[in-house]
């Protein structure tokens, strides 16, 4: 099989290619980018003979679509919005099979900082998304969308978790990317850069919707602040989040739940640096005006904070989930959680988000190069995978060493 990917020169993108080049199926695996020098450093990174450099504009339509005709299936781990849909609108007329890692459901695509995102004329954008699924599922293609860290592992096992309920009622995500513990002190707000950070703060900020007393409403990201402490897997450690834009797609999958939110999580105090950040203007993206110039404040910001947010040497990253599902089994009220605490393969050099984003992005394109998912048009990661769908795809985080805990209990 051959896979295309979409943002290869991007840490995600590597861990895609670098997990790709180890399956004796792949033959080849094409790397999209705009630059020949960081293509050329993730194919010597990798060290496979399978990759090929494609230098390519993806405002290029006609390359792009010519580009994907000769592979069997895509990975797409573009930064931002608006290249993230060229791709998925390429897909559709190239006829090519893909998977997504960005937390956007681009079958409901919000209003809010669009990113350069381009709507089609004669669309508007609460439109765009619905024509996109019925192209997609017009010419026979399937698009898994959202299928990393979060959206991804998130979606899957909280999808699973509400088939085994008899009643599902309550469905809570708490998923983050966060430094060691160790180096957490060392960063301010207790936060060390994992991936594309302009993205990070736009979740920060954003409105997003939630579904509370059964019905779907709008409320401010980074609100909703909750403790927990994770007390599985050999760790035992005091964490907080708060509600962030990570998973829109069950609004859409599973309106019918009573509650459900997708919440992002932080060391402790990182979520009261953030609020102070807002309420103080410095994550606006209006221009204000500063001694005769007029300035970003979140542009400012992130350039005076992005170097201190950077990897020291030797400082490593965890991702996290816990996630909890409530409802009826049997007759009895039951909780279904879902706990991962993933650590860097420091020998590889592959941080924790590379890991439980990327490999997860590289299962599910071989799956659809394979022709496993019979579903066409857009389909989010919580129906593309069930039965023994899910179960295979679980076993392939096991041969990486991604361990998710599954526990019920009785409420």
């Amino acid at each position: 099989m051959k896979i295309l990917i979409f943002g290869g020169s991007g840490k995600i993108g590597s861990a895609v290619a670098w997990d790709l080049a180890k399956d004796k199926e792949v033959e080849a695996i094409g790397l999209v980018g705009r630059h020949r020098k960081t293509l050329q450093r993730v194919k010597d990174w990798v060290g496979s003979k399978k990759i090929v450099l494609h230098i390519l504009d993806i405002n290029k339509k006609k390359d792009a679509i010519s580009l994907m005709k000769k592979y069997d299936a895509a990975a797409s781990v573009m930064p931002d919005r608006k290249t993230s849909y060229k791709v998925l609108h390429y897909s559709a007329e190239a006829g090519l099979h893909s998977v997504d890692a960005l937390e956007e459901f681009h079958r409901t695509p919000d209003p809010y900082e669009i990113e350069g995102l381009e709507i089609p004329k004669g669309l508007s954008i609460d439109k765009y998304g619905e024509w996109l699924h019925k192209e997609l599922a017009k010419n026979g293609v399937t698009f898994i969308d959202g299928m990393g860290f979060a959206p991804g592992l998130s979606n899957v096992t909280c999808g699973e978790a509400i088939r085994k309920l008899d009643v599902t009622e309550k469905a809570v995500a708490r998923v983050g990317g966060i430094p060691s513990k160790e180096a957490s002190l060392r960063h301010p707000l207790r936060y060390m850069i994992t991936w594309a950070f302009w993205h990070v703060l736009r979740e920060y900020v954003i409105k997003l919707k939630v579904i509370k007393d059964g019905k779907i409403v709008e409320v401010d990201a980074a609100t909703d602040l909750e403790k927990f402490r994770f007390d599985q897997l050999g760790k035992d450690d005091d964490l907080e989040c708060a509600v962030t834009p990570g998973m829109p797609s069950f609004l859409f999958t599973r309106p019918t739940l009573k509650e459900f939110a997708e919440k992002t999580v932080r060391w402790p105090g990182h979520w009261q640096g953030v609020m102070t950040l807002k309420e103080c203007g410095l994550l606006d993206i209006e221009p204000v005006d500063f001694n005769g110039q007029k300035i970003v404040p979140r542009e400012f910001l992130s350039h005076l904070i992005t170097p201190r947010l950077q990897p020291n040497k030797g400082e490593t990253d965890v991702c996290v989930m816990y996630n909890t599902v409530e409802g009826v089994k049997d007759g009895r009220k039951s909780r279904i959680e879902y706990y991962m605490w993933d650590e860097a393969d420091k020998k590889n050099k592959i941080s924790s988000m590379m890991r439980v984003t990327g490999f997860p992005v590289a299962i599910a394109v071989r799956m659809l190069a394979k022709g496993v998912f019979k579903e066409k048009g857009i389909v989010a990661p919580e129906d593309a995978f069930y039965g023994k769908i899910y179960q295979d795809f679980m076993c392939e985080l096991e041969k990486r060493d991604i361990r998710i805990l599954e526990l019920i209990r009785e409420i």
